[in-house]
């Protein structure tokens, strides 16, 4: 298998869409912000991406067969905007294939004429949120005000050490091709998988896209994790432990 190989499924036609990133990382909030799109606006499956830099393991369905680990990217019609969404259980465990790999995501970007990158993740806060803000940033200094507009935070040298990972390399390595990008980051504790934030993603990229998406599964996730923490908290006779000091935290994309 070459270091990175780019299986074609599908080639659709479609018109400047989006490309838009959720892998795993801080809270899952990309990831689950992702999969969420493919799963209620039926994406369909364009380019499956394997690489030497994932883990070395498969993938078990529910029938138990096995797949190579992979990511994937699907085609999404949100509203007659279209979107071409990457999701996967992966990011590249190695500085080397963070950018083989996300060059790798940027070509099919570029195959499919895509007029912007938004890449979807999560900025720990070290403590419960109770008001989910999106914080951003971006690589043209015109798509601030414009995503302002959209609820999202600008705070200066915030995420504190950087955005790490596919999401910040998109950014960075997509600038480098003229690309525009930008990463919507909810703020989450940190500590575990967050639905809300993931629906405060979202919420801000249906208005810099306009297009509708249903969250009631988000909403019924949101809530099972939720009772599932109160129930570890009376068990635990407390609430959540300390967090870590800033310095401890940054965003990993």
């Amino acid at each position: 298998m070459d270091e990175v190989d780019v299986v074609t499924v599908a080639d659709p036609d479609l018109d400047e869409p989006v490309f838009v990133e959720g892998l795993p990382g801080v809270g899952h909030v990309g990831k689950l912000a992702a999969e969420h799109l493919v799963e209620e606006l039926e994406g369909d499956l364009v380019r499956r991406i394997h690489s030497e830099h994932f883990p070395p393991q498969v993938t078990v369905d529910d029938d138990s067969v096995a797949s190579l680990a992979a990511v994937e990217v699907y085609a999404v019609d949100a509203d007659g905007q279209d979107l071409l969404v990457l999701v996967g259980d992966f990011q590249a465990g190695d500085p080397v294939g963070q950018h083989r790999v996300a060059e790798a995501f940027l070509d099919v970007a570029e195959a499919f004429d895509s007029r912007e990158i938004i890449a979807l993740g999560g900025a720990p806060t070290g403590e419960i949120v109770e008001e989910y803000t999106v914080v951003g940033a971006v690589t043209d200094p015109d798509d601030r005000e414009r995503f302002e507009g959209f609820g999202v935070e600008f705070r200066a040298s915030e995420p504190a050490g950087g955005i790490v990972g596919t999401s910040g390399l998109l950014l960075g390595l997509g600038a480098r091709r003229d690309l525009p990008a930008a990463c919507l980051m909810g703020e989450t504790s940190g500590y575990l998988v967050d639905p809300r934030s993931a629906k405060a993603v979202l919420e801000v990229l249906q208005r810099a896209l306009d297009f509708e998406v249903d969250f009631a599964s988000l909403e019924d996730r949101a809530e099972e994790l939720e009772e599932v923490v109160r129930e570890f908290q009376e068990q635990q006779g407390g609430g959540v432990e300390t967090a870590p000091g800033d310095e401890d935290l940054r965003y990993i994309g």
